[in-house]
């Protein structure tokens, strides 16, 4: 039988716990993930990743991971690195994967997780410190697919007008169209075809950034935005595992568009 084994530097192990809740009746456990670059040991390697334990009264905080999150860092723990901006589930900064599952860590409710909370940042990609990923390569895959407005005809003097009808589109009729992405990149870290072939497939959110493009009816470059997607990884990586629809905390439907480009690659041969 094939014994497998993790590298050295990829096994999380054992850290801290505190106890702040002294006994209070709504006391709640956060086991977060930990990583600090600087923190080294005596060879001058960076130590490996670490689980700290928290448990606070829930009472002293509000009701939303965030919030108890923040409590730890402002109370117990100030070295606790995250990402957070809005707190409405509109910007996307506090994208981490919570319970088991990617989502935003202000509109996730402590209610809504079992047992002890356990919270990692989003997997699959490089950690810069404790929750907070490294973004550079997929603001690099959103670049690429050029996301503003491309037209060939003279600006006019007022704004581009839309019909209600080219507006859903963009927007849904139910308000969950592709124009609605935040780029908290939840669904890419949580699509299997990403993880192991993010560098060349685009993933889910960029690719449902792209069809918001590309169906938008005051755009003029269709054709070039299909060609550029025209390639066996970029797009076609897919295999419709539907995690990323599963996963997005504003309710979109990245495997549908992804599935709408599709068609129409095969609708213009």
């Amino acid at each position: 039988m094939a014994e497998l084994s993790l590298p050295k530097n990829s096994v999380v192990r054992k850290g801290e716990t505190v106890n702040t809740a002294n006994g209070a009746k709504r006391a709640r456990t956060f086991s977060i993930y930990r990583w600090d670059p600087d923190d080294l040991d005596d060879k001058g390697n960076a130590k490996n990743p670490r689980m700290d334990n928290f448990t606070i009264d829930l009472d002293q905080c509000g009701p939303m991971v965030l919030d108890a999150l923040l409590y730890i860092k402002n109370e117990v723990d100030s070295s606790l690195t995250l990402r957070r901006s809005c707190r409405e589930g509109i910007c996307g900064s506090c994208a981490m994967n919570i319970d088991g599952t990617n989502t935003l860590a202000c509109t996730k409710a402590i209610a809504d997780c079992q047992g002890d909370v356990k919270i990692t940042p989003l997997p699959h990609m490089p950690v810069v410190k404790d929750l907070v990923p490294d973004l550079n390569h997929v603001y690099a895959q959103y670049t690429a697919i050029e996301p503003w407005l491309k037209t060939d005809t003279p600006a006019p003097n007022r704004e581009r007008l839309q019909t209600h009808e080219d507006s859903d589109k963009l927007n849904g009729a139910d308000g969950h169209g592709p124009a609605g992405c935040i780029l908290c990149f939840c669904c890419s870290t949580s699509c299997p075809s990403y993880w192991w072939n993010g560098d060349r497939f685009l993933g889910p959110a960029i690719l449902l950034q792209a069809y918001r493009w590309i169906v938008d009816s005051r755009d003029e470059a269709t054709g070039e935005r299909l060609d550029a997607l025209e390639d066996p990884f970029r797009l076609y990586r897919c295999h419709t595992i539907m995690n990323c629809t599963n996963t997005c905390p504003k309710g979109l439907n990245p495997a549908k568009a992804i599935a709408e480009i599709k068609k129409m690659m095969v609708e213009r041969l």
